[in-house]
């Protein structure tokens, strides 16, 4: 009879804690540097609404999903290089524990890259507690889909970026990216050059929520709805404006 190993996952050590602070703005911002190259000179990158964003502690950028290197380019489109010298910049992520901390090299490098773990079936309370204790100290992206799109659309969210984002009182960018599914698709390991890739941060939402709210689900998934509406909109206006130019 065969037996099945059981997966290992990453557990940072008593001294990678103790040193994260440190190895975790070495690694995040000489990883951002690399990837700047891909982004912005082996791909060409298109980015809008920069106003949007800010330096504020406690913003929220929710996004459409393409890519599992998503994360990067959302926040050094906005944030590199201030982040250097605004460590806080450097936004927090939830990552699936199957996927980012399966073994010690890659576990370790996503817990320097501020990945939160999240567990396989994504229902973990204790991984919407903890982003809802790092977000006010920080910045963080979360994609309410849940999951890489195959097609180019934005599918349907659910609450728990809406939950975070009430309970923390979060200013929340709505983000819509294109393009990075031709740059890392799905079942692909290594990125493509000479894509076209564009993103947009849109206005902050309005929100009535206070830090310390204890939204209800229906609340929570109001929030999501509106993001993903502005999301659609703003890569509606962006494949019409490259449609429009493919067409002269």
């Amino acid at each position: 009879m065969s037996t099945t190993a059981p997966v290992s996952y990453y557990r940072p050590s008593r001294l990678a804690r103790r040193f994260w602070p440190l190895t975790s703005y070495l690694v995040t911002n000489l990883t951002v540097a690399f990837l700047w190259v891909l982004f912005r000179v082996l791909n060409r990158t298109t980015v809008r609404g920069r106003e949007h964003v800010g330096d504020e502690r406690n913003t929220l950028l929710i996004a459409n999903h393409q890519s599992m290197i998503d994360s990067f380019l959302i926040g050094l489109a906005v944030f590199f290089p201030k982040s250097l010298l605004k460590p806080h910049l450097m936004p927090w992520n939830p990552a699936a524990v199957e996927n980012f901390f399966r073994g010690w090299l890659l576990g370790w490098l996503s817990y320097n890259w501020r990945c939160i773990p999240v567990r396989e079936g994504r229902r973990d309370p204790r991984a919407l507690r903890r982003l809802s204790e790092v977000l006010p100290k920080g910045v963080m992206i979360l994609y309410p889909e849940g999951t890489r799109t195959r097609d180019g659309s934005v599918g349907p969210g659910k609450p728990g970026a809406g939950i975070v984002a009430r309970t923390t009182g979060a200013r929340v960018i709505p983000v819509a990216i294109d393009g990075m599914r031709d740059v890392l698709p799905i079942g692909r390991s290594l990125p493509r050059i000479g894509k076209r890739i564009y993103v947009v941060y849109g206005p902050p939402l309005e929100s009535p929520a206070m830090a310390g709210d204890s939204p209800t689900r229906e609340e929570a998934q109001q929030l999501v709805d509106r993001a993903l509406v502005a999301i659609r909109e703003q890569l509606a206006t962006v494949r019409a404006e490259v449609a429009a130019r493919r067409a002269r």
